[in-house]
């Protein structure tokens, strides 16, 4: 179905490869594309309940955009490219399904911005994160900028923006650029496992958590997107099971209505 992604569905989680190891995964005008039909899947498709992004092989996530792409485009294409990638990368982040990049390996320019977009993310004890565009005259162009000062605060942002250096797996989690920190056999497994606990839980709910955090870096009032969700659960099925399975102190079963 894809050229240059993997997908696997099984128990709920969709996982999503990006298959091209012999050039460290890096972003083309094909990934893009498939990027972007891969989340009209996630978006349809009522068996997938959560996602897990990764790259293919020992070396990297995805070791950043495709540099040979880039060469001889004028001001206005290079703006076109860059909307592109926002554009994509927005979707995956407003996403009501939760979506985790699993960091095996380099996590670079784009790569690093497409982990940026996923709503948390997890490394190996190998990887590495970066926003070197400086070494190449350029700045991040897919949101690289906003997320990692969001994520990490200005001051470090600004630093790693600017020196173009990569800081490691276990920096990275001091800064709160990740979650967790796992050996690289057992990041999926991780991943997995949290992605379990979260899908047990209410779809619906979820995905309210999903909207109105992201809030906090809109331009929207968040707490007034908190109280419109908050009274909307009053209206769902899964709701009133939540509530009836508490006080019957028994599991809910959530049905995402």
């Amino acid at each position: 179905m894809y050229n240059t992604l993997l997908t696997s569905l099984e128990n709920g989680i969709f996982i999503v490869t990006i298959n091209r190891p012999d050039k460290l995964n890096a972003l083309n005008k094909d990934v893009m594309s498939e990027l972007n039909n891969v989340l009209n899947e996630i978006e349809t498709n009522q068996e997938i309940k959560a996602i897990i992004i990764t790259g293919a092989g020992e070396k990297a996530f995805i070791a950043g955009a495709d540099i040979k792409e880039f060469v001889g485009l004028s001001n206005e294409e290079g703006k076109a490219l860059a909307k592109t990638g926002q554009d994509i990368f927005l979707r995956i982040e407003n996403c009501t399904k939760p979506i985790v990049a699993a960091v095996n390996g380099f996590a670079l320019g784009g790569g690093c911005e497409l982990a940026m977009a996923c709503h948390f993310r997890i490394a190996s004890d190998n990887a590495k994160f970066g926003q070197p565009e400086v070494n190449l005259g350029l700045i991040p162009g897919y949101g690289g900028t906003q997320r990692l000062v969001q994520l990490i605060g200005k001051g470090r942002a600004l630093e790693l923006l600017m020196t173009g250096n990569m800081i490691d797996a276990s920096i990275a989690l001091d800064y709160g650029l990740v979650n967790h920190v796992v050996p690289q056999d057992d990041l999926l497994a991780k991943a997995k496992m949290i992605l379990e606990q979260i899908i047990s839980k209410a779809p619906l709910a979820v995905g309210k958590c999903i909207t109105a955090a992201n809030a906090v870096f809109s331009n929207e009032n968040g707490y007034e997107i908190e109280l419109k969700s908050f009274g909307e659960c009053f209206s769902t099925n899964d709701m009133k099971e939540g509530t009836s399975a508490f006080i019957e102190k028994r599991k809910p079963l959530f049905k995402g209505n």
